[in-house]
């Protein structure tokens, strides 16, 4: 096992398989020459020739149209989006193409193509460059939406996706490209879409959340470990559409309370969606008080000064578990 950082792990996969599989190509904006914004494309151009790894003008519709039609041909793109905010001028694509072939065509054709892109806050990036809008594309019937945590499960869910049938929409978030480093194995390792993770064990109250956040929820549960003797049980989603509502329910049978976190805008948001299929089954009856979000707000991501009062931070999460226990 080599320790990397997510950028690093990220490379590694596209590496295995652009390595194995030579129907895999890869397109985007500076993706080439440049390496990629984040350098997350670092010598595969060098290692795989202009043919797998393609330069393309800025154009997002035509990036993804173009991968549409390469999957189509019997290919399997991996398209980035230089930021998932510019993602957008794509968003006929997705919309029109990209979420309904295999409806459209009865079956006939599936588009394997997993899009990348740098998704969230906590860089003091500029406008258009710190949004996280998932709940857009889980709403989309016919794609699959991941978020990896750390670099071990960016590696082995972006080779999944990669060798997958049908369209995902990979968010990579960008506060924790290089904030810490993790095992990834040597050999190729592929973790299920749709199947999230108890990443630590706890009897009193469940915490569900994806992405970045799950640094300051691990942060918030060794705080309420340390200061509360509070056990906390650590949902980590992974796949946010299909949503693995087993997992939640389980965890939320077990401890009889539960937070949900994100950093996306709180008003139909994946967090939403959680509590609902909470409330919608048996498991409600198993609830000793009101689930609570901790979430960004329903205001456009802030600038610099105020990026880390819209974030969720570890003492918010405290904070409201704290209050969900002594209700």
């Amino acid at each position: 096992m080599a320790q990397l950082t997510m950028v690093q792990a990220v490379n590694k996969a596209l590496d295995d398989a652009l390595r194995t599989d030579d129907k895999v190509v890869l397109l985007g904006q500076d993706i080439g020459k440049d390496e990629g914004v984040f350098r997350v494309t670092a010598d595969l151009l060098k290692r795989y020739g202009e043919n797998r790894v393609i330069d393309t003008p800025l154009a997002e519709g035509a990036i993804l149209g173009g991968a549409i039609g390469m999957a189509i041909y019997g290919l399997r793109p991996v398209p980035e989006m230089q930021f998932s905010g510019f993602f957008y001028q794509a968003f006929h694509q997705v919309e029109q193409h990209l979420s309904r072939m295999r409806n459209r065509t009865r079956g006939r054709f599936g588009l394997p193509i997993v899009v990348r892109m740098p998704y969230g806050g906590g860089i003091r990036a500029v406008e258009h460059h710190s949004e996280s809008r998932e709940a857009y594309y889980c709403h989309t019937p016919g794609i699959q939406m991941v978020i990896p945590s750390g670099p071990r499960a960016a590696r082995a869910l972006l080779l999944e996706c990669i060798w997958n049938p049908d369209p995902v929409i990979f968010f990579e978030p960008k506060l924790i490209y290089r904030a810490f480093r993790e095992e990834v194995p040597d050999e190729i390792e592929r973790w299920p879409i749709g199947k999230a993770r108890v990443v630590r064990e706890g009897g009193d109250i469940t915490i569900v959340s994806y992405g970045a956040m799950m640094r300051a929820v691990l942060e918030a549960a060794e705080d309420l470990a340390e200061r509360d003797h509070v056990s906390v049980d650590v949902v980590d989603l992974l796949t946010v559409s299909p949503m693995d509502t087993e997992t939640i329910l389980a965890s939320v049978a077990k401890t009889g309370r539960c937070i949900v976190v994100h950093e996306g805008p709180r008003n139909c948001g994946v967090g939403a969606e959680v509590v609902a299929r909470i409330a919608e089954c048996e498991c409600l009856m198993h609830l000793q008080a009101p689930i609570r979000r901790i979430t960004g707000f329903d205001v456009q991501f802030p600038y610099f000064a105020r990026e880390k009062a819209y974030l969720p931070n570890a003492d918010r999460i405290a904070n409201a578990a704290r209050e969900v226990l002594a209700f």
